[in-house]
C-alpha cells in the first residue's frame, strides 16, 4: 500500500522555466521528479501547492505524491537531494495522511518580494532582487495597501494566460518594510492569480515613486481590466514563501531558506 508523502522544497528559480513540467523540460518540477524517480527507482509525479513563473524562487514549496516504496522521512530528504542540482533542495518530509492534498488543503499562500533601491543596478544580487533606481515613499505605498485588502475581483492584476476559475481572491495582508537599501513586500492571500503579485508590485511602485496617488488603486480594482494597472514588474525578487495548512497537519511553515532574506 502506498504512502502519501509531503515535501517542502526550496529553489532558486533563475535557471528554470517556472515550476510546472513542460514537454521540453527545464522546470523545477521536471528536476524534482527526475531526482525522486532516481531515488525511488520508479517514476513519481508530484502535485504542488502553487505554481511559480520563470525566474521566481521558492522558499517552502509544498508538494505531495503517493510513494511507490517505503522510506523514512529523512531518507526521502537526503536520498533525493543527492540527485538534485545545487539550486534545488528538499527541506523536510512528512506523512500527513492519505487524504492530504498540497493544493486543495492550503488555507492560504504567502509571497515576498525583495527590492533593491539604488542608483546603480545590482551585481552580486542579480536574479535575487528586483531593482528600482528612484527613491520610494514608504508611507505612500502603505497608504495604498488598505484599498487592496479584502475579497475583490482582481482581474486588473491578472495575466491573460491565467487559468484560475475565478478572479475573486481574498488578499489578507500586505506588509512593507525597509532595511538599509532593501525593501521587503510580503503578501498573504487565499490564493493568487497568474502574475498577480508582480502586477501588484508594479502598482505599488508607481505609487511609491509618486507617479500615482495611493487612491489610484481604488480605480484600478474597480476597472477589472488589466490595462488599468501598471506594467508587470520583474520576477527576479519574487519568492514563494509557501502555503499554510490547518495546525493539526503539523506541516512546517518555515525553512532555513527564509532566514537569509533581509
Amino acid at each position: 500500500m502506498s504512502t502519501r508523502v509531503a515535501l517542502g522544497v526550496s529553489y532558486r528559480g533563475q535557471a528554470y522555466k517556472g515550476w510546472q513540467s513542460q514537454p521540453g523540460g527545464g522546470t523545477v518540477q521536471d528536476a524534482l521528479e527526475k531526482a525522486l524517480g532516481q531515488f525511488a527507482a520508479q517514476p513519481i509525479r508530484t502535485i504542488c501547492a502553487g505554481r511559480t513563473d520563470t525566474g521566481v524562487h521558492g522558499l517552502n514549496q509544498v508538494v505531495h505524491f503517493d510513494a511507490p516504496v517505503e522510506r523514512e522521512p529523512f531518507s526521502w530528504v537526503r536520498g533525493t537531494n543527492r540527485y538534485l542540482p545545487p539550486d534545488i533542495a528538499i527541506q523536510w518530509c512528512a506523512f500527513p495522511g492519505a487524504q492530504f492534498h498540497a493544493r486543495n488543503h492550503a488555507r492560504g499562500r504567502r509571497y515576498a518580494y525583495l527590492l533593491l533601491e539604488s542608483a546603480v543596478r545590482p551585481a552580486i544580487e542579480t536574479g535575487s532582487v528586483g531593482w528600482i533606481f528612484r527613491p520610494l515613499d514608504g508611507e505612500a505605498m502603505r497608504a495604498a495597501v488598505p484599498h487592496l485588502l479584502g475579497e475583490h475581483d482582481f482581474s486588473s492584476f491578472r495575466s491573460s494566460e491565467c487559468q484560475a476559475a475565478s478572479p475573486v481572491k481574498q488578499l489578507r495582508r500586505i506588509e512593507i518594510t525597509k532595511r538599509g537599501a532593501y525593501w521587503r513586500f510580503e503578501f498573504d492571500a487565499s490564493a493568487f492569480l497568474h502574475h498577480m503579485v508582480r502586477n501588484l508590485m508594479g502598482c505599488l511602485i508607481a505609487v511609491g515613486t509618486g507617479s500615482r496617488h495611493p487612491d489610484w488603486l481604488i480605480e484600478v480594482l474597480a476597472a477589472r481590466n488589466r490595462d488599468a494597472a501598471a506594467p508587470t514588474f520583474a520576477p527576479d525578487g519574487l519568492y514563494f514563501v509557501g502555503p499554510y495548512y490547518d495546525a493539526e497537519l503539523n506541516l512546517p511553515e518555515r525553512t532555513a531558506a527564509m532566514d537569509w532574506l533581509p
